[in-house]
């Protein structure tokens, strides 16, 4: 299995690496693992811009897609993207199929949450009030549900009673700054959001093999607390690299990329391979800077702030032939 994760606030491009993976090796499945419709997937595929919630990136190219029991789902969204995919020319038949006991948000879970998720500024989903009563043991699984039946796999019978190979991508939402124990509590989201959460769906520590890690060139939060600081850079950084959430089309905060952060994400998820987009934003703001040790450190060119960069990924592990600067329009 190789996981993908992001290392920062979410919004990082991980649909885009999950679509280019899916297709560039031999997976038989594509995992999501953890989160629910707080979370939003911008897709380009054969032309046209696809934006997902729920479904994972391998049904793009036929491969068998899970929403898993890390996840919760929304009905609702579900059937809007399975519409969605295919107005769009995606053939989704036989390939969408959502792990059995997968806890799924309803109503009033939905109307609960539109009221109370300003303090922390969640996306009022519905996703925080349904992993609460997953866990006070109260929830509803999609098995209960009878629309979604056509759709149900048993996870346990598709990874170890499966005669063929299985190999997996898994797929996560959100970011390391969000994971609920690891992030910046309590401005953070209810889910596991590291490369283990991915094993929270049925799967032995053995299984992992590579880990993607993915991040921007700089910083972005959506949410309530403070993080954006003064200066008309950051505006910029935003304008230019059209910072606006997928899911609430809420503005994104901006800043520049913290080494300290970075570096405890990569140790904590295990970090084999790192993709690091949007190098063209700061191209075209013509600034160079990251926050190392609580101070700014800037550069006079983009070369020097990767070689930078590169020289501390080294000191983490990570070599440099597994490290990918992109731009907003490519993956890797």
């Amino acid at each position: 299995m190789d996981v993908i994760v992001d290392l920062q606030y979410g919004d990082c491009g991980k649909g885009k690496v999950a679509h280019y993976l899916s297709h560039k090796y031999s997976y038989t499945h594509v995992l999501r693992y953890n989160g629910g419709c707080n979370a939003g997937h911008t897709i380009f595929h054969k032309g046209k811009k696809f934006v997902t919630h729920h479904i994972p990136a391998g049904v793009f190219f036929g491969v068998k897609s899970i929403i898993g029991s890390g996840c919760v789902l929304d009905p609702d969204q579900f059937f809007r993207e399975i519409v969605m995919l295919e107005k769009g020319g995606v053939r989704t038949k036989g390939k969408i199929f959502i792990a059995d006991n997968t806890h799924v948000i309803t109503d009033a879970h939905k109307n609960e949450d539109k009221q109370k998720g300003g303090k922390i500024g969640t996306t009022g989903r519905g996703n925080g009030p349904a992993y609460r009563d997953k866990y006070g043991r109260t929830g509803v699984r999609a098995l209960e549900i009878p629309k979604l039946r056509p759709y149900l796999i048993n996870l346990y019978k598709e990874w170890y009673e499966n005669k063929k190979d299985v190999h997996i991508l898994a797929e996560g939402a959100q970011g390391f700054g969000l994971d609920i124990d690891w992030g910046d509590y309590p401005f953070v989201t209810s889910s596991h959001c590291t490369a283990a959460g991915a094993l929270l769906n049925g799967l032995p520590a053995s299984a992992i093999r590579d880990v993607w890690g993915v991040a921007k060139i700089y910083e972005t939060y959506v949410g309530s607390k403070k993080f954006q600081p003064k200066g008309e850079v950051f505006k910029k950084i935003a304008e230019l690299g059209e910072e606006f959430g997928s899911t609430t089309g809420r503005r994104r905060q901006t800043n520049w990329m913290n080494m300290q952060t970075l570096e405890r994400a990569i140790r904590m998820n295990g970090v084999t391979h790192i993709v690091f987009s949007k190098t063209d934003v700061l191209r075209a703001v013509g600034e160079w800077a990251v926050i190392d040790k609580n101070k700014v450190v800037s550069f006079k060119s983009e070369k020097a702030m990767q070689d930078f960069i590169l020289k501390r990924l080294k000191s983490f592990g990570i070599a440099k032939n597994k490290v990918y600067f992109s731009d907003s329009k490519e993956t890797i």
